[in-house]
């Protein structure tokens, strides 16, 4: 019983984490080792995210034009999740483009103001996944979808996993330093519903999808340890948005 409350509790810190939806008050006062549990249900609530969107996208569909329905759902979504891993693609493309030693990249990194690296990953990236999204046939829009939203957040924490927070980011490192396998173990658990459905309908598109994330999560890793020799929350949630459009292009490339 107390097993199923501690897990509950992840639940809900990584409801409170990843998106604005409602969740007791109580969740948002963090005890130590909190928000470390709560990384084993990043994919499920990913996945919940992705439901949401394309359920919104395609109950709009039936009232307006699908490029129009999408783009509402994206915004929707968005707002939703506080524009997460929109602000990190924007803050890391800035740093990692405009910083040639790794004393820039982590000054650039603070600097809340987005630049014209930022800018120009940020729209592209949302074009990217907007044109991706769009273009998805019907068969396996909802799979892919949230297929796409599970292994994002699922590659947030293999990232993790690989590449240890450096110290200068203390908020996230004193926070998630030092993932236990069993959370990553978890992680892995909860992407399958998510995976298991895009593969049910597409096995070919799945599998492709889950070499592609693995290559992206090993460039990331490759990348950011060598530049900076450690992990930050913008990089995890860098890679989180390209996964996800990885995963929106592996099942069109099928």
């Amino acid at each position: 019983m107390n097993w199923m409350l501690t897990e509950l509790r992840a639940l809900g810190v990584a409801i409170a984490f990843l998106t604005r939806l409602p969740v007791p008050n109580s969740i948002h006062q963090l005890a130590p080792g909190d928000l470390q549990r709560a990384t084993s249900w990043f994919p499920l609530v990913g996945a919940l995210v992705g439901l949401i969107t394309a359920a919104l996208a395609v109950f709009l569909d039936t009232h307006l034009p699908f490029g129009v329905a999408l783009l509402i759902a994206l915004l929707v979504e968005a707002r939703l999740t506080g524009a997460f891993h929109e602000d990190a693609v924007a803050d890391a493309f800035d740093a990692f483009g405009g910083g040639f030693s790794r004393e820039r990249v982590l000054e650039i990194l603070k600097d809340s103001r987005i630049g014209s690296y930022g800018a120009l990953a940020l729209f592209g990236a949302f074009l990217l996944r907007f044109e991706a999204t769009k273009e998805l046939p019907s068969g396996v829009f909802y799979a892919a979808v949230v297929a796409a939203a599970s292994m994002g957040r699922l590659s947030g924490m293999l990232l993790l996993a690989a590449l240890p927070t450096i110290p200068e980011r203390a908020s996230l490192g004193r926070d998630l330093e030092s993932l236990p396998r069993s959370r990553v173990v978890g992680a892995l658990v909860a992407t399958l519903p998510a995976f298991l459905w895009l593969a049910w309908l597409d096995r070919g598109a799945a599998m492709l999808a889950v070499l592609l994330c693995a290559m992206a999560v090993l460039v990331g890793a490759r990348y950011v340890g060598r530049r900076i020799g450690g992990s930050t929350g913008d990089a995890l949630g860098t890679l989180t948005y390209a996964v996800q459009l990885t995963t929106l292009i592996a099942v069109l490339w099928r």
